[in-house]
């Protein structure tokens, strides 16, 4: 579904079909005249559609990442020092296959080859040797015998002085989370629920591309001009919107999870957030 959803937003035009308004619809909860309408005006483009809802008011910001839901599961595991994390994704085309025993013991065979092996990539995953040829011919190998369509769809690998490792919803969700001080594991394990849970798109608001930004002031001040705001109330009025941006893209801007009167940069203190790793099915 994903590579689907890809293909279609690639393409400058396209037949605008139910399929096409549905995807609409789940990336910015607009409503199917709405979705239509966008889409011709867009010329079957649906980044540029959502640009068009949303510039009238009448959508949500689109869904981060687009995630199709697919059946698999996410591996996640950290070193026992604490400064080193991998997570992989295995993926399968039925919840059944998935609450498989050989599926979950491939599962975890491919985490723990990943753990030693450190690989860059999922190419040079696949190529690791395993005790009956390399992982991608155990791969094709279970594939054979289950009867399924089975994929080892994403790996990472994380080391910093402090790492965790968080799975949430049964493996549906992992995050690996790195800091920049050693000895911080129950902070590091607080930031990886949060994230797991807010699914941030960057750590700093500095971290955010400029175009971005531009692009985000553009639509707030399309809706601003919408609503009858003149010119020189509208600069003035950007400044907070962009701050409701960042509070909901940004980890360290955004609401803790555990304590709504406070910012996630507050329970860091003097701790950094290096980097974080979030997959989700």
């Amino acid at each position: 579904m994903r590579k689907r959803v890809s293909s279609i937003i690639n393409k400058t035009y396209m037949e605008i079909t139910m399929e096409t308004i549905k995807i609409l619809r789940e990336k910015c909860g607009a409503g199917i005249v709405d979705c239509k309408k966008a889409l011709e005006e867009s010329g079957g483009n649906i980044e540029k559609a959502v640009e068009i809802l949303r510039k009238k008011g009448i959508a949500k910001a689109a869904k981060r990442g687009d995630r199709a839901a697919c059946e698999g599961i996410i591996k996640i595991a950290a070193n026992e020092a604490g400064n080193e994390g991998c997570i992989v994704q295995i993926s399968a085309e039925t919840d059944f296959v998935v609450r498989n025993e050989q599926f979950q013991q491939f599962a975890e065979q491919v985490l723990e080859l990943a753990k030693n092996k450190k690989p860059k990539n999922r190419e040079e995953l696949l190529a690791l040797e395993m005790e009956n040829g390399t992982a991608l011919e155990n791969l094709h190998s279970l594939s054979g015998v289950i009867g399924e369509k089975l994929d080892i769809k994403n790996c990472d690998f994380v080391s910093a002085k402090t790492v965790a490792a968080y799975s949430h919803s049964g493996g549906k969700i992992g995050v690996l989370v790195a800091l920049d001080k050693e000895g911080e594991s129950e902070l590091a394990r607080e930031i990886a629920m949060q994230i797991a849970a807010s699914d941030p798109a960057y750590i700093y608001p500095e971290d955010v591309p400029e175009e971005e930004i531009e692009k985000e002031k553009e639509i707030y001040r399309a809706q601003l001009l919408r609503e009858g705001k003149p010119e020189q109330i509208i600069g003035k009025i950007l400044p907070g919107k962009l701050d409701k941006y960042f509070e909901k893209t940004c980890l360290v801007k955004q609401e803790y999870i555990k304590d709504d009167k406070k910012r996630v940069q507050d329970i860091l203190g003097g701790v950094k957030v290096e980097k974080f790793i979030r997959y989700s099915l």
